[in-house]
């Protein structure tokens, strides 16, 4: 994300005296405003407000939040340093982000209501386009999206964007797994211009041994755990490893048991405590965010609890959390997760709806702890995932890294790192022992450590050679993905400096020197700074930077990555918007550099050749999702009023308004005459509707109703395919249908085999193709080829067998048909992302040759089929989008 700041990103190794002042924020701002020609901040008593204090001896590092005209703005924060000496405060340095250029103003134009209603429609329509499917049916009109609006924020890119924050919580309408994502809504045009999911996990969907992934949520008003104070106790469980250890308890007088509620370790407050939960039988999603009734301490007759607490992995997390607290403290005198003696609640035995849950989590109030399976044990028994999954917490409570693309990469890998660093001290693992470097390497009943771990810290990635670029919509921009990169350099630090002091400098680069919104390149630059303000000597100083640097994480390390493929639009900055292609042009949305700027739509040839076309008129609404024919670029204007579908011809003139409405989605295509794209109404009743340029007011429109959907449109010849779902004598049929503009007349494809998800379309060449998920829940779809007539049905890449791959997108030429997939989950890396796969004809004209489009690293989106067998993507090797193409496959990648 783009800023402007002429504020010092870093200021170390001085010492001035700060102004006198009753409190550490209060002397902070005034030094910023003593030196105003330095930091550049106009008036810091009304930009920055208090974020909170770190004081340890004599030192206090004040963080301080900033606002534009009293709003918000995300990632900006500002830390000042200071020591006390001789009664007075002197600061010895300053760090963060303060942006300088913001210009936009504070009045928003679209209210929270709207802003709700924008948000649960984006979070509605990728859901249904990720998952396929037409919409829910009728009889299930209960929205199971909700959206709360935190206020204004606004996003730092150039001038600025005023957004509304929005958490959209609820229930995917097609797999039932929770949601939780964090949208941000532009606030003038409506429009969606950030979306992240909120989870925070231990492993990521698809590592091996982990299940689905659970939310983060926003803390509860009040934890639960809090009451009447009563004397603590001294109790002993056996570990699932068959070890015994003591236990913090407390007798119930109400219950008659004792309970794991450890009263001895938090001592600033009374009534906080450390708890743990019998979530037995709970579904994971039920727990996320909320705390469901009846809930209760895990309970005991007697002192010693028995096998049956064991079993469940209440003792392992009882007492782990107690070890992560301990070591907390021990080190930096750290009071709890929020460094005020917050209570430390762990629930325990969470499933996946009824089946083994392979994961844990932090939701922002609590850890919860999946059940295991044949293979995993329940996921507190590895004290680097308790430890992994606090620190989440202390994490949320210093930097607060935001959980998406590097930030949230550098927040998983902190937490990895204290994780693994807590379970090795406590194992006396020696730094050189290579089982210290792996995590979640205990859980495993049968295979040995190596083979059990989710991840190894010292697995030698660099980002030359490993940095994994994807969007959000993949693992939150990578924060597994790419985790290791950051968390590697750390470890190898601790293997040179030590645990005790590669321990203090992590911690004081976390708590004193990193913001929300930093990077690779800024943690570096943190680790380092908190390295010399340690002075621990130049030589190791040498060290922490050696490392970073065998890591690849060097400044502008992004430039280094290569690709395969010609650029046709560099820095592509937006958020959820789709290319188009035909007849020897290409069509894409683009944002100015900060991506502060709303998004235009832009044309220009596939070969390259010429200069790039305005399409889009600059008022201030948000233009996506373009499509051409090479003759005319058809695209979405998304303004606070809904949405217009505009078409302008590539030779030039006036931009017209082809249709009106409250909603669209992203298909959207231009064959000549004919103009076909999908739409919702409210409550996501999903609609194809198709008209002529010629005259627009001449709209068709199908599906739209409460027992009538349709979507996945795409057009070509004046034929129009789409996927029809209707209820028909009360039980629901889904169909892929052909209408032939000119006659109207409908031809029925292929009608879907029952509990068949439906996916995208394309025609071309006298072919119909379509996606289709028949066999649920497996991991893989089917890519279908058909002639018009519904005739010569073939399955071009198949859903079962050893090269089946889970397609998302489709696109054809007359010569050419590629597809977006990628393998079933078995892991995350570069293999398992979002690949470009093309059928070209074989010698018998049939199109079934498979090969790799590009070898380019990182996710390959939004394929936009050209002439022949060339194909426009959006690629994101370097981690920043790029328009770009190939005339040809590039066969087998390595």
């Amino acid at each position: 994300m783009g800023e402007d700041t002429a504020t010092p990103a870093l200021v170390d190794g001085i010492r001035e005296p700060a102004p006198e002042a009753r409190t550490a924020v209060d002397a902070a701002r005034a030094y910023l405003a003593s030196r105003e020609d330095r930091y550049r901040i106009d008036d810091p008593v009304r930009d920055l407000h208090p974020a909170g204090t770190l004081t340890s001896g004599a030192r206090q590092t004040v963080r301080l939040q900033q606002t534009h005209h009293g709003v918000p703005v995300l990632g900006g924060q500002y830390l000042v340093r200071m020591e006390r000496e001789g009664g007075r405060r002197i600061v010895t340095g300053t760090s963060g982000r303060y942006v300088t250029g913001l210009r936009t103003g504070t009045t928003a134009e679209v209210d929270d209501a709207l802003a709700v209603e924008r948000a649960v429609d984006a979070v509605r329509q990728d859901l249904t386009t990720r998952a396929f499917g037409a919409g829910t049916d009728g009889e299930t009109e209960g929205a199971p999206l909700t959206g709360t609006s935190h206020g204004l924020i606004v996003l730092p890119g150039g001038t600025g964007v005023l957004t509304r924050h929005i958490t959209v919580r609820g229930t995917d309408p097609a797999h039932g797994e929770p949601v939780l994502r964090e949208v941000y809504i532009d606030a003038r045009a409506g429009y969606p211009v950030l979306q992240y999911s909120g989870i925070r996990t231990f492993g990521a969907p698809g590592t091996p041994g982990t299940g689905r992934s659970a939310a983060r949520s926003l803390p509860a008003e009040r934890a639960p755990g809090t009451g009447v104070r009563a004397d603590g106790a001294s109790g002993s469980g056996v570990r699932l490893d068959g070890t015994t250890v003591p236990l913090g308890i407390t007798h119930d007088e109400a219950r008659g048991a004792y309970v794991l509620r450890d009263r001895t370790r938090i001592q600033s407050h009374p009534d906080h405590v450390l708890a743990t939960w019998d979530a037995r039988d709970r579904w994971a999603s039920d727990l996320s965010g909320a705390w469901p009734d009846g809930l209760q301490e895990v309970a005991s007759p007697t002192e010693r609890f028995g096998a049956e607490a064991t079993d469940s992995g209440a003792v392992d997390a009882h007492w782990a959390a107690g070890q992560v607290y301990d070591y907390y403290q021990r080190e930096f005198g750290r009071d709890s997760l929020d460094g005020h003696g917050m209570t430390v609640n762990s629930l325990v035995g969470a499933t996946d709806y009824g089946q083994p849950y392979v994961n844990a989590f932090w939701d922002g109030q609590k850890m919860v702890y999946g059940t295991g399976d044949a293979e995993y044990r329940p996921l507190s028994a590895a004290l680097d995932v308790v430890g992994h999954e606090m620190t989440h917490g202390v994490i949320e409570h210093s930097a607060n890294l935001v959980y998406a693309g590097q930030s949230g990469a550098m927040n998983e890998a902190l937490a990895d790192y204290f994780g693994n660093a807590i379970e090795s001290d406590a194992r006396h693992l020696s730094m050189d022992d290579p089982d210290s470097a792996l995590l979640g390497e205990t859980l495993c009943r049968t295979e040995d450590p190596r083979a059990c771990a989710i991840r190894d810290l010292n697995d030698g990635r660099t980002t030359a050679g490993s940095f994994l670029g994807v969007g959000f919509g993949t693992d939150n921009g990578g924060v597994h993905l790419n985790s290791t990169l950051f968390a590697g350099a750390l470890w190898d630090i601790r293997e040179e400096l030590g645990p005790d002091l590669a321990d203090a400098v992590v911690y004081k680069a976390l708590t004193e020197y990193l913001t929300p919104l930093d990077g690779f390149t800024q943690g570096r630059d943190a680790v380092v700074a908190a390295a010399k303000q340690l002075g621990i000597g130049g030589q190791k100083t040498a060290a922490v930077r050696k490392a970073f640097t065998a890591h690849g994480i060097v400044p502008n390390w992004e430039k280094a990555l290569g690709i395969d493929s010609d650029v046709l639009l560099s820095r592509v900055n937006t958020y959820d918007t789709h290319l188009g292609a035909g007849g020897g042009w290409w069509a894409a949305s683009n944002s100015d550099e900060s991506g502060a700027e709303p998004y235009s739509v832009w044309a220009g040839r596939t070969d390259g050749k010429g200069q790039l076309k305005l399409m889009s008129p600059n008022d201030g609404r948000y233009h996506v999702n373009p499509a051409t024919d090479g003759k005319t670029v058809v695209w979405q204007a998304h303004g606070a009023s809904g949405v217009d579908i505009l078409a302008r011809p590539l030779a030039g003139g006036p931009v017209r308004t082809l249709w009106h409405g409250r909603s669209a989605g992203t298909a959207l295509g231009v064959d000549g005459d004919t103009v076909a794209f999908a739409y919702s109404n409210h409550g996501g009743r999903a609609g194809v509707a198709y008209l002529s340029l010629k005259d627009p007011t001449n709209v068709t429109t199908i599906g739209g109703g409460t027992y009538h959907r349709a979507t996945f449109p795409s057009v070509s010849d004046g034929k129009v395919v789409y996927q029809d779902r209707k209820r028909v004598a009360a039980v629901y049929e889904s169909t892929t249908r052909l209408v032939d503009v000119a006659t109207g007349e409908e031809t029925v494809i292929q009608q879907a085999a029952p509990q068949t998800s439906l996916g995208p379309t394309a025609v071309a060449g006298g072919r119909v193709y379509w996606l289709l998920d028949a066999v649920g829940q497996n991991g893989t779809t089917t890519l279908r080829r058909a002639g018009l007539d519904g005739s010569g049905v073939t399955d071009l890449s198949p859903e079962t067998g050893p090269e089946a791959l889970d397609v998302s997108e489709v696109t054809a030429s007359a010569d050419a048909v590629t597809m977006v997939a990628r393998p079933p989950a078995s892991g995350i890396g570069n293999a398992t992302l979002s690949k470009l796969w093309q059928f070209t004809p074989d010698r018998k004209g049939e199109g079934t040759h498979r090969s790799r489009v590009s070898c380019n690293r990182g996710e390959q989106l939004s394929a936009a089929a050209a002439d022949g067998t060339r194909v426009v993507w959006l690629d994101a090797t370097t981690g920043i989008s790029d328009v770009v193409t190939r005339a040809r496959p590039s066969g087998t990648c390595a």
